[in-house]
Protein backbone atom coordinates (compact mmCIF):
# COMPACT_ATOMS: atom_id res chain seq x y z
CA UNK A 1 0.00 0.00 0.00
CA UNK A 2 2.74 2.07 0.24
CA UNK A 3 3.83 2.08 -3.12
CA UNK A 4 0.11 2.31 -4.34
CA UNK A 5 -1.06 5.49 -2.32
CA UNK A 6 1.34 7.66 -3.55
CA UNK A 7 0.85 6.76 -7.50
CA UNK A 8 -2.99 7.10 -7.20
CA UNK A 9 -3.22 10.19 -5.71
CA UNK A 10 -0.64 11.57 -8.36
CA UNK A 11 -1.89 9.88 -11.37
CA UNK A 12 -5.63 8.86 -10.19
CA UNK A 13 -7.32 5.91 -11.55
CA UNK A 14 -8.38 2.68 -9.36
CA UNK A 15 -6.34 0.87 -7.02
CA UNK A 16 -7.08 -2.12 -8.62
CA UNK A 17 -5.86 -1.67 -11.80
CA UNK A 18 -2.26 -0.04 -10.31
CA UNK A 19 -2.00 -3.43 -8.03
CA UNK A 20 -2.51 -5.29 -11.31
CA UNK A 21 -0.18 -3.50 -13.47
CA UNK A 22 2.60 -3.48 -10.51
CA UNK A 23 2.38 -7.32 -10.61
CA UNK A 24 0.92 -7.11 -6.66
CA UNK A 25 -1.58 -9.65 -6.70
CA UNK A 26 -1.15 -12.93 -4.71
CA UNK A 27 -1.39 -15.39 -6.66
CA UNK A 28 -4.26 -18.10 -5.18
CA UNK A 29 -5.49 -20.05 -8.63
CA UNK A 30 -4.70 -23.95 -7.27
CA UNK A 31 -3.83 -24.70 -10.82
CA UNK A 32 -1.46 -22.29 -11.22
CA UNK A 33 0.47 -22.95 -7.44
CA UNK A 34 0.52 -26.34 -8.63
CA UNK A 35 2.21 -25.68 -11.52
CA UNK A 36 4.32 -23.77 -10.14
CA UNK A 37 5.21 -25.97 -7.33
CA UNK A 38 5.74 -28.86 -9.64
CA UNK A 39 8.35 -27.12 -11.41
CA UNK A 40 9.90 -26.29 -8.49
CA UNK A 41 9.75 -30.43 -6.91
CA UNK A 42 11.12 -31.03 -10.61
CA UNK A 43 14.22 -28.62 -10.07
CA UNK A 44 15.39 -29.70 -6.87
CA UNK A 45 15.23 -33.65 -6.90
CA UNK A 46 18.05 -33.80 -3.76
CA UNK A 47 16.09 -31.92 -1.59
CA UNK A 48 12.95 -34.25 -2.38
CA UNK A 49 14.38 -37.44 -1.99
CA UNK A 50 15.73 -36.03 1.34
CA UNK A 51 12.01 -34.75 2.37
CA UNK A 52 11.41 -38.22 1.35
CA UNK A 53 13.78 -39.80 3.54
CA UNK A 54 12.52 -38.02 6.43
CA UNK A 55 14.18 -34.56 6.72
CA UNK A 56 10.35 -32.85 6.71
CA UNK A 57 11.78 -29.75 7.62
CA UNK A 58 12.81 -29.08 3.90
CA UNK A 59 9.36 -28.32 3.28
CA UNK A 60 10.31 -24.52 4.00
CA UNK A 61 12.65 -24.72 1.47
CA UNK A 62 10.36 -25.82 -1.15
CA UNK A 63 7.99 -22.64 0.45
CA UNK A 64 10.82 -20.34 -0.14
CA UNK A 65 11.39 -21.45 -3.60
CA UNK A 66 8.15 -21.05 -4.27
CA UNK A 67 7.74 -17.66 -3.26
CA UNK A 68 11.25 -16.93 -4.72
CA UNK A 69 9.78 -17.70 -8.60
CA UNK A 70 6.67 -16.24 -7.77
CA UNK A 71 8.46 -12.75 -6.81
CA UNK A 72 6.82 -13.36 -3.21
CA UNK A 73 3.00 -13.50 -4.98
CA UNK A 74 2.38 -16.80 -3.89
CA UNK A 75 -0.37 -17.12 -1.37
CA UNK A 76 1.55 -18.94 1.72
CA UNK A 77 -1.12 -20.89 3.04
CA UNK A 78 -2.63 -22.43 -0.19
CA UNK A 79 1.11 -22.90 -1.01
CA UNK A 80 1.93 -24.67 1.97
CA UNK A 81 -1.46 -26.79 0.82
CA UNK A 82 -0.65 -28.18 -1.91
CA UNK A 83 2.69 -28.78 -1.24
CA UNK A 84 2.39 -30.70 1.35
CA UNK A 85 0.01 -33.02 -0.70
CA UNK A 86 2.56 -33.21 -3.46
CA UNK A 87 5.42 -34.38 -1.02
CA UNK A 88 3.19 -36.91 0.35
CA UNK A 89 2.56 -38.53 -2.97
CA UNK A 90 -0.77 -37.17 -3.09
Amino acid sequence: SKEILPELLSKGGSARELVERKGLIKISDPNELSTIIDEVLAANPKELEQYRNGKTKLQGFFVGQVMKKTSGRADPKLTNQILGKKLKGD
